[in-house]
């Protein structure tokens, strides 16, 4: 059995290692509620790692975006190298949910598109957890909306093994039940094709490697991963585990008594809306779900079968869906990172959900079991997470009350830097003090960051310090995950001197060249200029070894205040540590690095073998000679697909 490893440079320093030794006593000890309050830079990521290698089970880790749960997806696969870090997040690159507005009268039908490769993604979460301990899943909140039964989805899993006598045709049967498709010249991820005594398979979690059965009779003579394009041969396997192409697979049996319980649950709702005078409504919801009957009937699934998931899955009204969190043993430990956002978000999931669901069942739009169609409530979740770590610099009031005691603080950086300075200015001079104080960081070659209050002040802030000649740009909801995060690339990079932002400046932002961060209007009270807030921005600064906070304000707030407070006592606790130990502080050195993002479709041997020149060039000679083959064959969609590859893939060759 694998064991959790972790290949580093380095080894716990500064807090670390007392902070490791305690979370791992309180955990072996049975608590299930541990705070790790670690300041920005302290390297809480690693600790968490030396943990899990130190207790060897299977970890959990949520964040609260897809952006911060990329970044931590990408830390711990190269802390692990040899384990299985995987990424879960929604599959959607744009989701619009079901949902009736009875004021105006309007239907809004669902629209979305998922995207495949992180689809594929959670298929090789879900199959890592069910194959090995040692898995870390790095998960956003989706990690607690429905998906199909566990046991289930385990039982349909189909073992085949050097010399195993089967059938070829036994085995095709099962790979359509498992609803991978049949294609003879178009082979994707999902799909198989036979050719004589050889199948070859594109299992639903591999991205470029396909699994090829040779049969001599019956008799199952070799299997191999080979390259789906060339052909040629990774390695022989003995076995073959393969999984579902989906986490909703249903077999016959089951889809046709799931289909006699949704008849009747319709009958008895259209006879509730007949008695409360709601004809028209029962009329709707008759034609609706006798349409999507007949389509399950015919096709196996229809639009919108995840409203039926009670009955698929032979759920009792009310009981909570099957999730991620269900398919991992149950002494896995998991970790809430950034838990003061995290934890309100996991609690709000299934409040925002019923409200729109509601609307939809009172006016016949759907059946009262697509209520069960739902995310986890927050104590459902509480319930199946067991051993829970709260990660933050500036946890909750929920999370401390609930660790009581069990609080370990993770204060002295391991570089030695201290806390940013932080002072307060008039904020009626904002600007005009701004304006000099970034020129003199430009100057040094550093880059700062500029929290205002509203969307149009940051873009006229923006404008104005364009005219003052600073490089300068704003990140703001509007922005969407992938600008942004090349945007903050760009800021590291150079190409831009100042990010002006709202709230999107603060958690899990990791920029060692900012030595500079500026709040305007820092008396405005309120969520945004909350003592939670004002440490979080103000760690943005942490990382340089001149970091410095400005916060500009007419009068000193209570959360002024207390920022200002608990910066003088991190910031004395780590100096009095460095004279200690006789630490003289550095700044946090991150090399820069072209940034795959996940989602993306880079070829895996490109990041498995680095960024290095040579591995570009052959795999953008490999690229065009598709793009020109697909543009030959007339299949011009595919061909634009390889074009926008081909052109992604030359431009990290300028940079490697």
């Amino acid at each position: 059995m694998a064991r959790f490893k972790i290949r580093a440079e380095f080894t716990p320093a500064g807090d670390q290692p007392a902070a490791i030794e305690s979370l791992a006593k309180g955990v072996k000890e049975g608590l299930e509620h541990q705070v790790l309050l670690g300041v920005t830079g302290s390297g809480k990521t690693f600790t968490i790692a030396h943990l899990v290698e130190r207790l060897q089970r299977p970890a959990l880790v949520i964040a609260h975006n897809k952006t911060l749960a990329a970044q931590l997806y990408r830390e711990f696969k190269e802390l692990f190298p040899n384990n299985a870090v995987e990424y879960f997040v929604s599959y959607y690159d744009y989701y619009q949910p079901e949902a009736y507005m009875p004021r105006t009268d309007t239907y809004i039908a669902k629209e979305s598109h998922i995207n495949d490769e992180v689809d594929r993604l959670r298929h090789s979460a879900t199959r890592a957890i069910m194959e090995r301990r040692d898995t870390i899943v790095v998960a956003s909140v989706s990690c607690i909306f429905g998906m199909g039964d566990p046991a289930r989805y385990r039982s349909i899993m189909l073992e085949l093994r050097e010399g195993q006598t089967v059938e070829v045709e036994e085995v095709v049967r099962r790979l359509v039940e498992m609803q991978y498709e049949r294609q003879q010249y178009d082979f994707y991820r999902g799909s198989f094709r036979l050719r004589g005594d050889v199948l070859e398979l594109f299992p639903a979690s591999e991205a470029s490697r396909v699994i090829r059965i040779s049969f001599w009779g019956e008799t199952i003579e070799r299997i191999e991963e080979v390259d789906p394009l060339t052909g040629a041969a990774f390695t022989t396997l003995p076995r073959a585990l393969i999984i579902a192409n989906s986490h909703y697979v249903t077999p016959a049996d089951i889809l046709h008594r799931a289909m006699d319980d949704i008849r009747l649950e319709l009958k008895g709702r259209l006879t509730e809306l007949h008695s409360g005078g709601s004809p028209h409504y029962a009329e709707r919801l008759e034609q609706r779900t006798l349409y999507d009957l007949e389509l399950m009937e015919i096709a196996g699934h229809c639009p919108g079968v995840e409203n039926y998931s009670r009955h698929l899955d032979g759920r009792q009204p009310g009981e909570p869906p099957w999730t991620l969190i269900d398919y991992f043993p149950d002494d896995f430990l998991c970790f809430v990172d950034e838990s003061h956002v995290t934890i309100p978000q996991i609690g709000g999931m299934y409040g925002g959900d019923r409200m729109c669901k509601e609307s939809l069942v009172k006016f016949g739009f759907r059946l009262p079991s697509a209520l069960d169609n739902r995310p986890l409530t927050f104590e459902e979740w509480r319930e199946r997470v067991g051993q829970v770590l709260y990660v933050s610099a500036t946890p909750g009031d929920w999370e401390l009350e609930q660790a009581g005691g069990a609080i370990v603080e993770q204060i002295v950086r391991p570089t030695g830097l201290l806390d940013p300075v932080m002072e307060m200015r008039p904020a009626s001079t904002q600007v005009e003090d701004l304006v000099p104080e970034l020129k003199a960081r430009i100057s040094k070659g550093q880059r700062a960051l500029v929290a205002t209050l509203t969307k149009r002040m940051a873009e006229d802030l923006t404008g104005y310090l364009r005219e003052q000649g600073l490089k300068a740009a704003y990140l703001h909801s509007d922005i969407d995950t992938l600008e942004r995060v090349e945007l903050l690339f760009a800021l590291r990079s150079g190409k831009y001197d100042v990010l002006v932002g709202i709230n999107l400046l603060r958690e899990g932002l990791d920029l060692p060249e900012v030595s500079l961060v500026a709040v305007l209007d820092a008396d405005k009270e309120g969520f945004l200029r909350a003592e939670r807030s004002l440490i979080q921005v103000s760690g943005r600064a942490a990382r340089n070894l001149d970091g410095k906070v400005i916060l500009y304000a007419d009068r000193e707030t209570r959360s002024i205040k207390a920022a200002m407070s608990e910066a003088s006592r991190r910031r004395k606790v780590q100096h009095d540590h460095n004279v200690a130990n006789g630490i003289t502080p550095v700044s946090i050195q991150k090399p820069l690095l072209a940034m795959p993002r996940i989602g993306d479709k880079i070829p895996k041997k490109i990041r498995r073998q680095g960024w290095k020149s040579e591995v570009l060039e052959a795999e953008v000679e490999e690229l065009t000679k598709r793009m020109k083959a697909a543009a030959r064959k007339l299949d011009f969609e595919k061909a634009a697909e390889l074009r926008d590859l081909v052109a992604e893939m030359n431009r990290f060759l300028l940079e490697a």
